[in-house]
């Protein structure tokens, strides 16, 4: 199950630093392009590819047993790990008191964002059930 935990941090980190540098993009370049709704909808596909690689790349890596419980452990620590993150770059960076970081991922632009960290986090139990 160790293995697991690590390769669930190992994919928070690759998608942290993923998610600096295309939100810092999205940020900058795409908004005041699209609007926050619209850069929203070009970054997700983008995020959730490179996850999807990055998970399936992870789990052969620093093998993570073909089953339920280490698959669950992986997405289950990685996503904790990115809640952890997002709450403490809402509330450094942006000023942001948990309350409103909350309400910012419960509507629109954020649910869609927050939604799409589920799936990542599912990603290494839905690779399993597909492999099979």
């Amino acid at each position: 199950m160790s293995r697991a935990i690590f390769a669930g941090a190992a994919y928070f980190l690759v998608m942290l630093a993923c998610g600096v540098a295309f939100g810092t993009a999205r940020v900058v370049v795409v908004t005041p392009l699209l609007g926050e709704w619209g850069a929203t909808l070009v970054e997700l596909p983008v995020m959730l590819t490179i996850s999807w690689v990055a998970c399936g790349w992870l789990v052969l890596r620093l093998p993570v047993a073909a089953r339920a419980a280490p698959r669950v452990a992986m997405g289950a620590a990685a996503f904790i790990l990115m809640m952890i993150a997002e709450v403490l770059l809402g509330t450094s960076l942006f000023d942001r008191t948990l309350t409103e970081q909350v309400q910012g991922m419960s509507v629109g632009a954020g649910l869609a964002g927050l939604l799409s960290q589920v799936a990542f986090a599912a990603f290494p139990f839905v690779q399993l059930w597909k492999a099979r």
